[in-house]
């Protein structure tokens, strides 16, 4: 009796603890901010200028939008001060995957000449692949596949600067955007806002496809999306056996952080297809032309770096034990790595040591082997300075290189 009365007891704490944090929140919403400026930045006030938004047209509709010549950049922010970046949604007239692809978007903080956020603008976005699909999860949303809507909140001590630039061989004729966010005091405990953006289109066999290379400093990873373009030699072989791995301050060879596979850090299982949830979910999943777009935001499940961080993904797939001798018979490159007995989940280690599926010593099962496939990631971090040491974007022929559907 008394553990009954115990427990009833930690139930009704839990259920008030959660009734006052949930009031606590909606108080939030008719809570006064004495030290926030509310302001927008469009093409009708590109500065966000206190009572100068809508002059052009003598107060009616003026410039609501306009265009982007090929090489052309068009700055939609550029503002002094401190604040925070709450929203960003951008729409445009021209919407087909070598346009997200060639299309740059860039963010520089507080007056820095090398951005933090440097990446293809559909990928940026959340559409992996440059392929669009109505969605909305806790980051991006993409309203009937029509509009391009950020919600990361991005803070900035002395300025901040938005840049779009057209790199493809065509104008981008309708560009409509407004940025929402608050001018208001710097908080020491703030992190800048940084994207990293990687392509490898054939991956080398036993190396990992890299997501973010070693970053220094004290941050946050928020995320990624990812996109993958499986290598058709593979005849249609399951290629997300992969494990995501995070190397963590001090981590060398091993990681601190390791997965069970590509589409369980995805948050789902036994093969991957169509989802949109809150913090993972997979936009595209397209058996016929082997193409595949997925998403992980480690919002509820945070995960911070006091040095520095790394994150890649092994490019590994899996068949069973015939499908696999078939396709190396055939001369298909890829390096076994275990077979999994049947109906036992039971590993059976054989990189460097067997290569030879077919020796006797081996059972049947389920084969787990490196591949080769087009991998591509916009990840997504806060660090604790204005700018990063990655690697520069990549040029717009690697960015499109095979992007259109075969």
């Amino acid at each position: 009796m008394k553990k009954y009365i115990v427990w009833i007891l930690s139930i009704l704490i839990i259920l008030s603890c959660k009734q006052h944090s949930d009031q606590h929140q909606d108080a939030l919403l008719f809570r006064f901010d004495n030290n926030a400026d509310t302001r927008w930045s469009s093409f009708e006030n590109p500065d966000g200028a206190k009572g100068q938004g809508g002059k052009e047209n003598n107060g009616a509709k003026g410039h609501p939008g306009d265009s982007i010549g090929i090489g052309v950049s068009k700055v939609l922010m550029d503002i002094s001060g401190s604040g925070i970046i709450n929203r960003i949604w951008i729409t445009i007239g021209e919407r087909y995957p070598k346009m997200l692809r060639s299309l740059k978007i860039e963010m520089f903080w507080d007056g820095e000449s090398k951005p933090a956020v440097s990446a293809p603008f559909g990928d940026f976005f959340g559409t992996g692949l440059a392929y669009r699909t109505p969605f909305e999860n806790e980051l991006f949303a993409a309203a009937e596949g029509k509009s391009f809507v950020c919600y990361i909140p991005m803070p900035f001590k002395t300025g901040a600067k938005i840049v779009v630039t057209n790199e493809s061989d065509k104008n981008l004729n309708h560009i409509f955007y407004d940025i929402n966010y608050t001018l208001t005091p710097w908080n020491d405990e703030n992190l800048y806002f940084h994207c990293y953006w990687n392509r490898d289109t054939a991956t080398r066999l036993t190396y990992d496809f890299i997501i973010l290379p070693e970053v220094k400093g004290k941050g946050r990873y928020l995320g990624a999306n990812l996109g993958i373009i499986a290598n058709r030699d593979y005849e249609g072989s399951w290629w997300g056996e992969g494990e995501v791995k995070m190397y963590l301050d001090n981590d060398t060879e091993h990681p601190t952080l390791v997965g069970s596979g590509t589409e369980d850090y995805a948050g789902s299982a036994w093969g991957l297809g169509k989802f949109i949830n809150r913090y993972s979910g997979c936009t595209l999943a397209d058996e016929i032309n082997q193409r595949w777009a997925f998403y992980r935001y480690h919002i509820p499940d945070p995960i911070f770096f006091k040095e520095k961080c790394k994150v890649t993904i092994q490019t590994m797939g899996g068949d069973y034990k015939s499908k696999v001798i078939s396709m190396m018979d055939k001369g298909v490159k890829l390096v076994p790595v275990t077979i999994h007995e049947i109906p036992v989940l039971h590993h059976i280690y054989i990189k460097d040591k067997i290569t030879d599926l077919k020796s006797e010593n081996l059972p049947d099962g389920w084969v787990n082997f490196y591949r080769s496939d087009d991998w591509s990631s916009a990840a997504y971090f806060y660090l604790d300075k204005p700018f990063n040491e990655l690697p520069s974007l990549q040029k717009d022929s690697i960015r499109t290189y095979k992007l259109e559907n075969d």
